[in-house]
């Protein structure tokens, strides 16, 4: 069964770690420690970020590969992020924002490197949502994030993502945000559309994760609270 139809069928809540390849150490000591902290409730790794200055993520697909079954779908800030070495790749389109770019631009640089791997291509409609505080994606994709008091907006940009023909929704509050999205903005997007939501950015604590699954989230990302060793059970 393809990564799409596990999520979408799926009875049970998805949790996806994000992992930073600009973060990560290249060692195999190190991706066994960190495959040995995260949840058990895990059920995907993301991988990818705004920025991969060292060009580390294939080494850290590689070296995740060898300690975790779980699936590794890539997240990229930029088309030289994808690498046929992992299992899927969230193929983001930028909605928000206006920025031709991330709109279309990464992906018309990506479309033959993608073509040819055997990559599971998931196409996303990707919404940045004010968190508070200015966020990597902000600054290097030079959009403004949509408000969460604008609710009636983000509805309709993730209704346009998709009418657009996307398989994912994703609401990202942003790496270290300082508020994830409120589960009024993402109860009201999972009642306008059809397809599996996507949650991440500033989700801190347990009961943060457990709004979002509540309010209608099919997967919850989670990244700097592990990064930085600062999740809550509560």
């Amino acid at each position: 069964m393809s990564l799409y139809n596990t999520i979408l069928q799926s009875s049970t809540r998805q949790l996806a770690i994000l992992i930073d390849p600009d973060k990560f150490t290249l060692t195999q000591s190190f991706a066994k420690s960190y495959i040995h902290k995260i949840p058990n409730a895990t059920t995907h790794l993301f991988i990818g970020g705004s920025t991969d200055p060292d060009r580390k993520i294939e080494g850290v697909v590689k070296l995740l590969r060898a300690e975790t079954n779980l699936p590794l779908i890539l997240f990229p800030g930029s088309y030289d992020q994808v690498t046929p070495l992992a299992d899927a790749l969230l193929f983001l389109s930028l909605l928000s924002g206006d920025n031709p770019e991330y709109l279309i631009g990464q992906q018309v640089k990506a479309a033959q490197i993608v073509k040819q791997s055997k990559l599971e291509v998931l196409p996303t409609a990707y919404l940045l949502i004010d968190g508070g505080s200015q966020t990597a994606v902000a600054r290097v994709s030079n959009t403004v994030p949509l408000s969460q008091e604008n609710v009636e907006t983000i509805v309709n940009t993730a209704l346009a993502g998709e009418l657009l023909g996307k398989k994912f929704i994703y609401l990202e509050a942003g790496s270290g945000a300082i508020k994830p999205v409120n589960p009024k903005v993402i109860q009201s997007v999972c009642d306008a559309v059809s397809i599996p939501v996507i949650v991440g950015g500033g989700i801190t604590t347990a009961t943060q994760m457990e709004r979002a699954y509540t309010a209608g989230a099919s997967l919850v990302v989670i990244g700097t609270a592990f990064e930085k060793d600062s999740w809550k059970d509560q």
